[in-house]
């Protein structure tokens, strides 16, 4: 039976982090690969940018001012023909850590359980990112998501007067046309509770009582690596939801930083990025994902045990 309210509430959300959680490099290593970039010097630029202009007393964003930095190698003919297209095309080419993409599967798959199943209940993944999103959708995981959050680029930006009906002409990438940082990541989980990717006709903005959202935040889980996710992990579990961070098995510091998370309560757990069959962080999930389910089919069944009166019977007395 449908709780009250405008959705169904039958959704349970995997919101991941991209970068170091899903894939043990930053995503860009391709399109510095393909274009001959070095891509521990282009990070060190990046680093010193916010220092660089504040000598002229401009305050950059220091999680996504490497957008406009990909921009000035682009003008500077350091990445010739870098399109949208291509960046997709590159996306085809990040690593992920083992067990992805199969991970997003096997934890769908928790809800084919006959009781899950007769009560329509689903899964959805989402990746909100700082990253690129075109190179996301590129990705070996495209197919898996039902949503995207991310950084984008225009190619060919309209001109004054220019006519709104004609298509956007294609080109090299030239101005951002969005962006997340590390606090905005939070407007895009707002969003995905309140069901705007799948309803147009509401906005982030609009007051929607938490019994009638889209994706309850006690029916999601947000998984990333490090200290700069603070702001979705404090917000996701402030309403509810559970938090999760993983480390590179392979690096001792971000296993000691996942810990000071948990003692700090910023998380509920934490396991390696090993997403395999029967690995801590794959039992983690698939567990936390059956929990929610369970406890979605136990609230119908309150519901319809306060909505429905029993009727008369018949009685054994002479």
């Amino acid at each position: 039976m449908p709780e009250k309210g405008l959705f169904l509430q039958n959704i349970i959300a995997i919101i991941w982090d991209f970068d170091r959680t899903l894939s043990p490099r930053y995503m860009q290593a391709p399109l510095f690969r393909a274009y001959g970039v070095d891509e521990d010097s282009f990070w060190r630029e990046v680093r010193a940018l916010p220092a660089y202009y504040a000598r002229a007393g401009i305050r950059m964003q220091a999680d996504t001012c490497y957008l406009g930095h990909l921009l000035t190698y682009v003008r500077a003919g350091r990445m010739p023909g870098l399109s949208n297209a291509r960046l997709r095309e590159l996306g085809a080419q990040i690593p992920f850590f083992p067990g992805v993409p199969d991970i997003f599967d096997r934890l769908g798959r928790v809800l084919d359980a006959p009781p899950f199943r007769e009560g329509d209940l689903r899964l959805e993944h989402y990746v909100v990112s700082t990253g690129l999103a075109e190179m996301i959708r590129g990705s070996a995981i495209a197919p898996k998501l039902a949503g995207i959050w991310a950084s984008e680029f225009i190619e060919c930006p309209a001109a004054p007067g220019f006519d709104a009906d004609a298509a956007p002409q294609s080109g090299e990438i030239s101005q951002i046309a969005g962006l997340l940082d590390n606090t905005t990541k939070t407007r895009a989980i707002f969003e995905i509770n309140k069901g705007v990717n799948k309803v147009p006709e509401i906005s982030v903005n609009d007051m929607i009582p938490e019994e009638e959202r889209r994706v309850p935040f006690k029916h999601m889980v947000y998984i990333a690596d490090g200290p700069s996710d603070i702001p979705s992990f404090s917000v996701v579990r402030k309403h509810g939801g559970l938090t999760y961070a993983v480390y590179d098995p392979a690096a001792q510091d971000q296993f000691a930083q996942a810990v000071r998370m948990q003692e700090t309560g910023r998380i509920d757990a934490f396991g390696p990025a090993d997403y395999r069959e029967g690995t801590q962080t794959d039992l983690w999930l698939c567990l936390q994902v059956r929990r929610i389910a369970e406890r979605i089919m136990e609230r119908r069944k309150q519901a319809l045990g306060s909505r429905v009166a029993p009727g008369p019977v018949h009685s054994d007395s002479a």
